[in-house]
């Protein structure tokens, strides 16, 4: 019988590197019933008898072997998307052909920032300067200059999660809230907290500004929504309803509705000035996670999407909104009507976040299946499939005029991708 030896393969190694090769090989013929081979091989390679019996030996051959088998997966993944990302740069449009209305992220991230300790809880850009801020559970909110990639300053004053931000249309203030129960508002030019507001029983997990600036809105795991005076600090409201831990509230465009999503599986749209509930949508079958009022460039565009799919369809003047659930679909509402016009089913993980494309005719999505995702929403496709993060992508904001898009991960990292 051809006994195998390692002195006679030519092979590149070690003399220490060969005495374990060949112990491990004594090992595998040992255990594996081949005593015959065992003996000649152990004869014929010189391996001491200490070491055939050595426990370090156990099982190596195979370990090693399953290790490499491991490896050549790698190799082949990243040489795939390799080979998509040089697509990605032939096939995409160049600088001179980008138009705003078509641009969609595309990978590679231009930077990847790194510096949060605990999961990333939300990104948003600033609406004026060359920044982004980003929170995470790590209690703290950080800056970010998105086009060079640098870190500019960190602010802390939460005691627990922040689990949003969001900025006044000037940019000079930041609202974040956080599981310590309390909103705060920062001065975004001397980078102080300005005041802290009390009054959830529970964490505060949404806040935002109204369109003029004098009131925030905040919703709460205590099932309510409150409405905050800027100026005083004050809670001026309290919309009470939901049934279950109230994961967002966003107010419209024209600050005369508040959205609201739920662990009771609806979502709320509500009169601001009456506090009254106008509308109760139950089409999701899980937790909503996100909701997002379409700008007014979308109305076009979402009614096109409605005739296409029943030409007998009358155009309604909106207002919509797009949700995003741990059903894993993203749903697009007539408020008008109350009812759900556009259902998208791609996602395979809960849906963290969906927002309209600043064009209006895309919505842009992320979620815990790890991705990112661009959905030509006239015909209920998706375009666009970036694996964007190693975990669950929580968060992501679209830059109103520059073509950037952020992302947030449980990764703790946040990510900036360029559009073409």
């Amino acid at each position: 019988k051809a006994v195998v030896s390692t002195q006679s393969t030519g092979m590149v190694l070690s003399a220490k590197h060969k005495d374990e090769l060949n112990c491990a090989i004594a090992d595998y013929l040992k255990t594996s019933g081949y005593i015959e081979a065992f003996n000649h091989f152990v004869q014929e390679a010189d391996v001491a008898s200490d070491k055939v019996t050595d426990k370090k030996f156990s099982g190596l051959l195979e370990k090693k072997w399953t290790s490499v088998l491991r490896l050549q997966k790698k190799v082949m993944d990243m040489e795939a998307r390799m080979t998509d990302t040089v697509k990605e740069y032939e096939g995409g449009p160049t600088k001179k052909d980008r138009s705003a209305d078509s641009w969609i992220p595309r990978p590679p991230e231009r930077y990847c920032l790194t510096g949060h300790r605990m999961p990333v809880t939300r990104v948003v850009f600033h609406p004026v300067y060359n920044v982004m801020v980003s929170a995470s559970e790590d209690g703290s909110i950080k800056v970010w200059d998105y086009e060079s990639g640098d870190f500019e300053r960190t602010l802390k004053g939460h005691t627990d999660a922040v689990n949003d931000i969001s900025f006044d249309a000037s940019g000079k203030t930041l609202a974040s809230c956080s599981s310590d129960l309390t909103i705060r508002l920062w001065d975004f030019v001397g980078f102080e907290c300005m005041k802290t507001l009390h009054g959830h029983d529970h964490t505060v997990s949404s806040v935002q500004f109204v369109p003029t600036g004098d009131f925030i809105i905040s919703a709460s795991r205590d099932k309510s929504i409150k409405v905050w005076e800027v100026s005083t600090g004050y809670c001026t409201k309290t919309l009470v309803g939901h049934r279950e831990w109230v994961r967002v509230a966003t107010i419209s465009p024209d600050g005369k509705l508040i959205a609201s999503g739920s662990n009771d599986h609806t979502i709320r749209i509500w009169d601001i000035a009456t506090k009254d509930c106008k509308l109760e949508l139950r089409e999701h079958d899980h937790v909503v996670e996100c909701v997002a009022w379409a700008p007014e460039g979308c109305t076009p565009h979402i009614n096109e999407a409605i005739t296409t799919e029943n030409p007998k369809a009358a155009k309604s003047p909106g207002p919509f909104l797009v949700s995003g659930s741990r059903d894993k679909t993203i749903k697009v509402f007539d408020i008008t009507t109350g009812s759900c016009v556009i259902s998208l089913i791609g996602h395979d993980n809960w849906v963290r976040q969906a927002i309209f494309h600043p064009s209006g005719k895309f919505i842009v999505s992320c979620a815990d299946d790890k991705t990112l995702r661009v959905w030509d929403f006239k015909n209920r496709r998706c375009t666009k499939t970036i694996a964007a993060h190693e975990h669950f992508v929580t968060c992501l904001d679209f830059h109103k005029n520059a073509p950037y898009v952020i992302t947030g991960s449980v990764d703790q990292l946040c990510k900036i991708w360029e559009c073409r």
